[in-house]
């Protein structure tokens, strides 16, 4: 599951700019980086013999998947701009692992290239025969989760529309990656979108399409992600951030099996599975008149709930000791343990923000650690006010203010930011759009809504447009 130390990397593109920036960015997260500007240039550099082949679609001498075969058994990531989605997809049939679309985000790249390291590293030792049915990254044995491999392994095959449910960090991507493994289309595209991540104004282009000259800023037309998975699985995440106009669309999708590109008369047959994935209730939202009842239905075939970290005690520390290990993996600190006493609070914690905040705490403690033992200073746990077992809503409805901090801390430094950020939100949501209001914060649209989805600030919808229609 972990990345591995040092993996050796190589980069293929000849543009310098973007191969040094990416070959910096790498090496801070202590990646070994090697640099070609060709086909030619790589293959003087035996390609075979690393851990991973970033190259980009375009090379001055060949295609960047000419790489593939010679680069074998290595898997090699593909770049490509928005522009050439059809070729990233053609790219993911030849071989290719997955794709990279620029410009890219770095946050979302590092984590394409950390599951790619983890996907196909070595194994040195033989797997031994699991007791159940865990997919691939998941882990843990509590009844909660045996039920949800259970529905994964009868959901798979049956190649239905699935309802992912759960609070944000839970693990719904994983999800989705296990049902599309486990499908009739494992060898074909999954395409994973977070709706929540792109711009109102932007997602019907992202997801459908759109043709030349459709739209002030269209220069040349551009295949969507919904064709873009045509043959394979399209995830979205946070669906419930999905507004309505795209909704409408969407639901033609699952109905006809159609798309239609903005600026464009025709219409073209997709053959796509749907995952959808939400902390919301969707149900509710639909009675409120922010989400349509009729794809709530479609979308509901099969519904996959996921628990709480705080509903899996028997699983906390079993999660933590391969997070543990992959964070001493990353920071070269080998033989680090934890105290008993930060196991003792790690098994305690009520976890608001489930296992992704797990993974950040123990980041924390691998890197604030002074000797051998992680203790719990070096977590940076705050008090909360959500006892264990305490009524907390349902799967998927999101975290707000129940979860907030017992004490003040005045002088702490990360409190104040958060206050900041809370206050800046508030004062200019209805004056920004999201785009504005990251870019003001100097942080990525995505972290904002994490951010927001953390400090209970929903985002306001735009109904402007819809009532200007």
């Amino acid at each position: 599951m972990a990345t591995p130390l040092m993996s050796r990397i190589l980069i293929v593109e000849d543009e310098a700019i973007i191969r040094s920036a990416l070959r910096r960015l790498l090496e801070r997260h202590d990646h070994e980086v090697s640099e070609a500007g060709s086909l030619g240039d790589a293959e003087s550099l035996d390609p075979r013999t690393f851990d991973l082949i970033i190259s980009d679609l375009r090379l001055p001498d060949a295609s960047g998947t000419t790489l593939i075969d010679i680069a074998a058994p290595a898997p090699v990531l593909i770049m490509t701009s928005y522009a050439s989605m059809r070729s990233a997809v053609d790219a993911l049939k030849q071989g290719a692992v997955d794709y990279i679309a620029k410009p890219f985000d770095h946050d979302e790249l590092l984590d394409t290239v950390d599951k790619t390291l983890q996907q196909y590293a070595p194994s040195t030792t033989p797997t031994p025969p699991s007791s159940h049915e865990e997919s691939p990254d998941m882990v843990g044995d509590c009844a909660a989760m045996q039920a949800v491999y259970s529905r994964i392994r009868k959901t798979a095959p049956a190649d239905v529309t699935v309802l992912i449910q759960g609070e944000s960090g839970t693990g719904k991507e994983l999800v989705a990656r296990a049902i599309h493994q486990q499908s009739q289309r494992s060898r074909a595209p999954l395409i994973c979108v977070n709706c929540a991540a792109i711009p109102e104004t932007l997602i019907e282009s992202e997801l459908f399409g759109h043709e030349k000259g459709a739209f002030t800023g269209a220069n040349a037309a551009r295949t969507g992600l919904v064709e873009a998975a045509d043959g394979g699985t399209l995830f979205l995440d946070e669906i419930g951030e999905l507004p309505m106009d795209a909704q409408a669309r969407l639901l033609r999708v699952l109905q006809e099996g159609e798309i239609r590109k903005i600026g464009s008369i025709e219409t073209r047959h997709v053959d796509v599975r749907l995952i959808a994935a939400t902390h919301r209730d969707l149900h509710a939202l639909s009675r409120n008149g922010e989400f349509r009842l009729d794809l709530y239905y479609r979308l509901n075939v099969m519904q996959i709930d996921l628990p709480p970290l705080r509903d899996r005690e028997d699983d906390i520390l079993k999660i933590t000791d391969v997070l543990l290990a992959s964070a001493c993996r990353r920071h070269g600190r080998t033989g680090l343990k934890l105290s008993r006493t930060a196991r003792r609070e790690l098994r305690d914690y009520p976890w608001p923000g489930n296992v992704r905040e797990l993974e950040n705490a123990l980041e924390r403690g691998v890197i604030l650690a002074e000797g051998n033992l992680i203790h719990p200073d070096d977590l940076g746990l705050r008090p909360v006010t959500i006892q264990r077992g305490a009524p907390t809503p349902g799967p998927a409805s999101p975290p707000r203010q129940s979860f907030h901090h017992a004490e003040t801390i005045p002088n702490d430094d990360e409190l104040s930011l958060e206050d900041y950020f809370q206050h800046f939100v508030l004062e200019h949501q209805d004056q920004m759009s999201e785009t504005e209001l990251a870019q003001k914060l100097g942080i990525s649209r995505k972290c904002l809504w994490e951010r927001r989805q953390r400090l209970g600030i929903p985002r306001k919808r735009n109904t402007r447009n819809r009532s200007a229609s």
